[in-house]
């Protein structure tokens, strides 16, 4: 066990999906665009005259996740200018917040440990250079997209916990419908700060390093873990921790320090004079409030508390907003069969199997297919539909997989593919007697060894049963008729 202790800090940048940009009319589609500084206009390019004027839902969309997030949503707030000289930095400074960011004091429960969020603010998001050779060029296209900044409290302690909530967030604002959130193409970047310290000193005594530029989920919890060792295995040989920023090299799995951060940059901010100061009414905080959808933490509890939904099936489910609404739609559907009488099965039964269908049998399907769960041309009804004909015994796993691989290529009804495959179970009990007894008279050793004590015969004539319908025949009813008949 190692002698020091974690504290690790996340600030999280993420890209609003508001039509147009932060500060001007320029459409904003998040930097993605093929040709280079298509989407700028005077504002972005920082041409003189031009003024800043807010874009209201990117303002709206923070809001909402300081909502989301248990933060304290400002009365009162204001822009303000953020100095600092960079090529892809047209006007020589960033729209940002300082002293009054728009939410505050909030916090997320991440596997029932609570992390604290210091603030959540909106800025402006800068362009990008691109290197090549010996030139570097400015591509403007992603510079004033609405960006939103949230920093955490120093509460996480261990690159696990880090990547689950960076998770939890991504899912956050996708269930808010405020961003995307794709790491891997640069909509959510996540920095993580690590330090270390003893037991007995104070947790934020550690030097804070900062790493950069990670890619992925998984980046994450790799990035922290790596630097956590990095750190320790330099204190524990006598080594002096440098603050300073380290980026990760995925290809190497490790951090690579790029540049010193001995003392704090002087950004030099004042207030932004192109933008009033903004006020903010408690009805429209409280409206806000009402109106937002529900979200993972919530939806969590309920699917435990309606549907007995188990814990790792639940967190696939709950992981995608529309695959969520698919299974609830699905289980709907599930209820109404057994009110109208149509399904006589076990209905919790259904339920479970319908979740265990969606984590375990469709992502399998839908990749070959190389389409999302949105895309899914099965409806809920018939996927429920589905869900009864194998509760209620009527076609076996095997006939199951089959109707499901036809049903997620075409959407058709179960039913029917059923009739038309001639895929249905053999349930009739006078048939499968009939079926069993020729099984016996065939196999009169197995049917000695079983009545002599060796039970494992019974196997061998489950077998032949099996064979002589072609696979057909209800396994469970098989076996009872087998022992009742050996029995005797």
């Amino acid at each position: 066990m190692s002698k020091y202790n974690v504290t690790i800090g996340m600030e999280i940048h993420v890209e609003l999906k508001t039509k147009s940009k932060m500060f001007s009319t320029a459409p904003n589609k998040l930097g993605l665009e093929k040709e280079p500084n298509s989407s700028i206009d005077t504002v972005t390019t920082a041409q003189p005259g031009s003024l800043p004027v807010p874009n209201k839902k990117a303002i709206k969309f923070v809001q909402m996740a300081g909502i989301a997030l248990n933060c304290e949503i400002a009365k009162e707030s204001k822009f303000d200018r953020k100095h600092y000289f960079y090529p892809d930095l047209p006007k020589g400074y960033q729209i940002s917040q300082f002293d009054k960011p728009l939410c505050a004091k909030g916090y997320v429960m991440i596997n029932g440990k609570k992390i604290g969020i210091t603030r959540i603010h909106m800025e402006e998001d800068t362009g990008k250079n691109i290197h090549d050779g010996h030139d570097t060029l400015v591509d403007l296209n992603r510079a004033g997209v609405p960006l939103m900044e949230l920093v955490s409290e120093p509460d996480i302690t261990s690159g696990e916990e880090a990547r689950a909530f960076c998770q939890e967030l991504q899912r956050v604002f996708r269930y808010a419908g405020i961003a995307d959130a794709d790491i891997e193409k640069g909509q959510m970047r996540c920095e993580v700060n690590i330090s270390l310290y003893k037991d007995g000193e104070d947790p934020l005594s550690g030097t804070k390093v900062e790493i950069k530029n990670i890619g992925s989920l998984r980046s994450v919890q790799k990035a922290a873990e790596y630097e956590i060792l990095r750190q320790t295995e330099a204190l524990e040989n006598g080594e002096v921790i440098k603050q300073e920023t380290r980026g990760w090299n995925d290809a190497k799995q490790k951090t690579i320090a790029q540049r010193s951060k001995e003392n704090a940059n002087d950004y030099r901010y004042f207030p932004e004079p192109d933008i009033p100061p903004m006020v903010f009414e408690d009805w429209y905080i409280e409206e806000l409030r009402d109106k937002m959808p529900e979200l993972p933490q919530a939806k969590r509890e309920r699917f435990k508390k309606e549907y007995g939904t188990s814990n790792e099936i639940m967190e696939v489910l709950i992981d995608d907003r529309f695959f969520a609404d698919y299974y609830e739609n699905v289980v709907s559907e599930i209820r109404d069969k057994k009110e109208s009488g149509e399904f006589v099965g076990d209905n919790d039964k259904a339920i479970k199997l319908a979740g265990n269908y969606l984590v375990n049998e469709i992502p399998p399907l839908l990749a070959q297919l190389e389409i999302s769960i949105s895309k899914i041309k099965i409806t809920p009804e018939n996927f429920a539909e589905l869900m009864t004909i194998i509760t209620d015994g009527k076609i076996n796993s095997s006939a199951a997989q089959t109707v499901l691989d036809i049903m997620i290529k075409t959407g058709g009804d179960p039913s029917n593919i059923i009739e038309e495959k001639n895929l249905a179970q053999e349930n009739d009990e006078e048939k499968l007697m009939l079926l069993v007894k020729e099984v016996m008279e065939t196999n009169q050793k197995a049917v000695e060894d079983y009545r002599s004590g060796n039970e494992r015969a019974i196997k061998a004539l489950m077998g032949q049963t099996m064979a002589k319908s072609k696979g057909k025949a209800n396994p469970q009813a098989v076996m009872e008729i087998l022992k009742k008949l050996l029995s005797e």
